[in-house]
């Protein structure tokens, strides 16, 4: 069978007419989809901000003197970060983070993008 034998005995193919309004339902969920209000991650950020709030509160209404251990818990983090910086790694650390994402902010013009890619 050749080629314009099986597109002849396609064409003579009896088709069914789609059910009426597929054109404007496939343009309603696509085109004119309405946009989300959040992104994804800023949904997860704000779920997992509200999930550690909520498990903070328990801990600081369910437990006694929980309160002074969430303090001296953040005194003592606050003390060591002060001794990382002391000591030159966190401020290496920090210096390293900070030039990465200064250097993922930068755009390069079109014309110097285009010589880079290739």
């Amino acid at each position: 069978m050749t080629d314009d034998e099986i597109e002849r005995a396609l064409f003579a193919l009896p088709l069914e007419e789609p059910p009426a309004g597929l054109h404007a339902r496939i343009l309603a969920a696509t085109i004119n989809h309405p946009r989300q209000m959040f992104r994804t991650w800023e949904i997860w950020v704000i779920g997992t901000l509200l999930a550690v709030m909520v498990w903070l509160a328990v801990q600081v209404f369910s437990m006694p003197h929980a309160t002074d251990r969430l303090v001296q818990s953040a005194a003592a983090g606050i003390d060591q970060f002060g001794g990382y910086m002391a000591s030159g790694v966190g401020l290496w650390a920090l210096l390293g983070l900070s030039t990465a994402a200064w250097i993922s902010f930068i755009s390069l013009p079109a014309s110097r993008r285009r010589t880079t890619e290739h």
